[in-house]
């Protein structure tokens, strides 16, 4: 199907009613998380001290701080000012006493010593009593996994086949000592997980014996493109028939499901960034055509709404029904830019709702400096009054 332009600007009060939006989908609009539905946000700060203001404490359940680091097998800070800001992200629990705050270990960068803690039942605990200090030092509430990838290559780390199962033995021991502290500490410590959205992560992990030593599976449903020679969604909802890759949100939480694994076990991950494609011809307005891409370029949707949607900026959107994803195309530049918005998350928020997943998270919460996607997100998760069949 060809995508068709959005000639007006989309504004979050003009949403269709979230039952139309998914009378055109098999589920049910009627089954709803709402009240216990997740909203996670990686908070990555990158060496600075966050401000006390800049994040919406009360719109989230959870954040993730990323990231500490792993050396000599055990976790470790990862950047200057990790005390300052722990400590400010902890006096956020002053405007929301529900929200929890976990650290995130490892990332795409430093996932380079997970094969090795992981290899041996003595490196494993080495690992985990670090853990265990490092929550306790900084009175955190849990710690989330971000290992890319058990068995794979990923940002050329070391990797070894026993990965698979060693990366189980790592979660059941480090919930099985979190359980321990937590009694003593008479409060619950979370466990949680980032993973990949691809069958090649599934293949390489046991996830339907991993689901229940994590409460949750952070599925990092985007960078389905990103460096490739043509333009595409980077974390599109549905698949688009004409897509050569054929990649979408909705196949990777259906390949989790028929992994074994509980649908409320899975958090569905969304981009608070975007990609961008030059050299790009007018055909399709730019979708699904030849293109330059960086890999590592990530416009940020702050920047994406300051400057790309602003009238006179040369860029038009568009909407792609079959995927339900916005892009833009200027047509004197030859660009184009994948990205996400506040209409793509009303419609992953009911997605979530639909199939009863455990909620959403984001990468990363700095890209939304206006609360624009988060909005979005909070209020397609916990409406104010529940759909009418």
């Amino acid at each position: 199907m060809f995508a068709r332009r959005i000639v007006s600007t989309f504004a979050l009060a003009t949403l269709l009613p979230l039952a139309t939006l998914a009378s055109n989908r098999q589920a049910s609009s009627t089954s709803t998380v709402a009240n216990k539905a997740e909203i996670i946000a990686y908070v990555f700060p990158r060496g600075r001290v966050l401000r006390p203001d800049e994040v919406a404490a009360k719109k989230l359940t959870r954040i993730n701080y990323a990231f500490a680091n792993v050396g000599d097998g055990k976790v470790v800070e990862g950047f200057a000012h990790d005390d300052e800001n722990f400590a400010i992200l902890k006096g956020l629990k002053q405007q929301n006493p529900n929200l929890k705050v976990l650290v995130s270990v490892g990332g795409w960068t430093w996932s380079k010593n997970f094969s090795d803690v992981a290899l041996t039942k003595k490196g494993r605990k080495i690992f985990i009593d670090s853990a265990v200090d490092f929550v306790t030092k900084y009175d955190l509430d849990g710690l989330d996994i971000d290992w890319e990838y058990p068995g794979l290559n990923g940002d050329d780390n070391k990797f070894r086949p026993e990965d698979k199962e060693n990366y189980t033995l790592l979660l059941k021991e480090l919930r099985l000592r979190f359980n321990r502290e937590g009694t003593r500490l008479h409060r619950h410590l979370y466990t949680s997980i980032a993973t990949g959205s691809s069958e090649n992560f599934l293949e390489h992990t046991e996830m339907a014996k991993v689901q229940f030593y994590v409460d949750s599976i952070n599925l990092m449903t985007y960078d389905m493109y990103g460096g490739d020679k043509n333009t595409g969604h980077h974390s599109p909802l549905y698949e688009n028939p004409d897509d050569p890759k054929h990649v979408s949100s909705n196949k990777s939480v259906h390949n989790y499901l028929e992994a074994g694994v509980k649908p409320n076990k899975i958090i569905l991950g969304v981009p608070f960034y975007g990609k961008e494609w030059t050299n790009v011809a007018a055909a399709r307005s730019g979708l699904f055509q030849s293109g330059t891409s960086s890999h590592d370029l990530h416009l940020d949707y702050g920047s994406i709404e300051s400057i790309l949607l602003k009238p006179g900026s040369g860029f038009v959107r568009y909407w792609d029904f079959s995927s339900d994803s916005p892009y833009l195309y200027n047509a004197s530049t030859q660009t184009w830019v994948d990205y996400e918005d506040a209409e793509s998350l009303a419609h992953k928020a009911l997605y979530v709702r639909d199939f009863h997943l455990g909620g959403i998270m984001f990468w990363e919460y700095t890209g939304d400096p206006n609360n624009v996607l988060l909005d979005a997100i909070d209020a397609g998760l916990h409406p104010h009054t529940e759909v009418k069949p």
